[in-house]
């Protein structure tokens, strides 16, 4: 598939804002599955970007404005060509042990609920029983964009079995690392064929470590292992670790933010949705 990515996000402030810093996962990086054909981050404010990686090997960009703001626009635009590759994951910079990603975080804490889910999953191998995983995330969840919040942990979405992606992948790596793998979040884009599960935002889904395979791409928001019509573009133990945005800033009194987000296959000889 060859994707094409436009995300605007815009910030309007009640009083002027000072001191505006904000840590950027917004370009994604290169795979085996995955080609970066151009990609370009525009803020439309005069300030300063600085290109660099995390711990985690995502791409960064510190973005700082010394000057007063009311209002401030992010722009994302791109395309990435991808393939399908059953859902394995290869080829993306690897700078910490994969032990790493047995941790759990505030986020991703498991409760009595969660372990017990975690317990019920059978299967033959470790590999089934992720797949095994997917799936019962997806069928215990229903997807509501106005259930949770950013900060709304994995118990807590657990338990209204309502939520959005950030849900189901946060639940996902809390019951993964129980079950014994190591998980990580993943944010990204997703082309979707249909109106289902429709926000105005990205998308987010799990890897996870499997034996004789490596990280394997499981998105239980849509019962799918990952596909050509996914776009990496970061990870982390959670969403904090992987959050588009994340920043500061003094005064601006209150904040209005408005986000768009559009993943679209623009390659007429594209293969279709498959899951892995």
């Amino acid at each position: 598939m060859r994707i094409k990515v436009d995300h605007t996000t815009v910030y309007d402030y009640s009083a002027p804002a000072h001191g505006i810093i904000q840590l950027l996962r917004l370009t994604p990086g290169g795979g085996e599955h995955q080609h970066i054909r151009r990609w370009r981050v525009d803020v439309d404010v005069d300030g300063a970007l600085r290109a660099g990686t995390d711990p985690f090997g995502n791409l960064t960009q510190i973005f700082t404005a010394d000057g007063a703001v009311r209002r401030m626009t992010l722009h994302v635009a791109g395309e990435v060509d991808t393939r399908d590759a059953a859902g394995v994951v290869r080829g993306f910079p690897e700078p910490l042990p994969f032990e790493v990603f047995r941790r759990t975080t505030a986020l991703t804490q498991p409760d009595a609920a969660i372990t017990a889910f975690a317990r019920g999953i059978v299967g033959a191998t470790p590999l089934d029983r992720l797949h095994a995983l997917n799936g019962a995330i997806n069928d215990h969840m229903a997807f509501d964009a106005d259930a949770t919040g950013t900060g709304t942990d994995a118990a807590t979405a657990f338990s209204q079995a309502r939520g959005v992606c950030q849900d189901y992948a946060q639940i996902f790596c809390s019951a993964a690392r129980l079950l014994g793998s190591p998980a990580r979040y993943v944010s990204g884009h997703f082309v979707r064929l249909d109106d289902v599960h429709a926000q105005p935002a990205g998308h987010a889904w799990v890897e996870a470590l499997v034996d004789d395979l490596g990280w394997v791409g499981f998105d239980p928001t849509n019962g799918i292992s990952v596909t050509a019509a996914h776009v990496r573009v970061a990870v982390g133990l959670d969403y904090l670790d992987a959050a588009p945005v994340r920043g500061a800033r003094r005064g601006g009194g209150s904040e209005t933010l408005t986000v768009s987000v559009s993943a679209a296959d623009i390659a007429p000889q594209s293969q279709s949705q498959s899951q892995g």
